[in-house]
């Protein structure tokens, strides 16, 4: 199948309103990442996913004039459950490793591209000896 990454858009009106994310959101007190992001997606796109099954891709650091962002960058395979839905009626789009940079997306967000696009090429790769024989 074609590999793919879910995007969302933020909401206009909001900071950076009409940006394209990698979904996710603020940790509360005493989560963990992977309990918060797993629960992020739930609350934002109504889709299910075992914490257990995130594992740590890459992170991003990054000055916003207010506050510094540290965001950490999750792979979830298969670990899911569910058919997306903008919780607050926000668009949100499944983009090919191809067509990822045409998204305009917050500064925090461009640096962690590559890494995705990396790991998106490696899902796609069929490693030979893995068949039946």
């Amino acid at each position: 199948g074609i590999v793919r990454v879910l995007l969302t858009q933020r909401p206009v009106g909001k900071n950076q309103g009409g940006l394209w994310e990698f979904p996710g959101g603020k940790i509360e007190p005493g989560e963990i990442p992977e309990v918060a992001l797993a629960r992020e997606l739930t609350e934002e796109l109504n889709i299910e996913v075992d914490s257990r099954t995130l594992r740590p891709l890459t992170f991003a650091s990054h000055g916003y004039p207010a506050f510094h962002l540290l965001m950490p960058l999750y792979e979830c395979v298969d670990g899911w459950s569910g058919s997306p839905c903008g919780a607050e009626g926000q668009p949100f789009t499944w983009s090919t490793r191809e067509q990822l940079e045409s998204y305009a997306m917050p500064p925090a967000d461009y640096p962690l591209i590559g890494a995705v696009k990396r790991a998106m090429e490696m899902c796609s790769v069929v490693e030979p000896g893995n068949g039946a024989s």
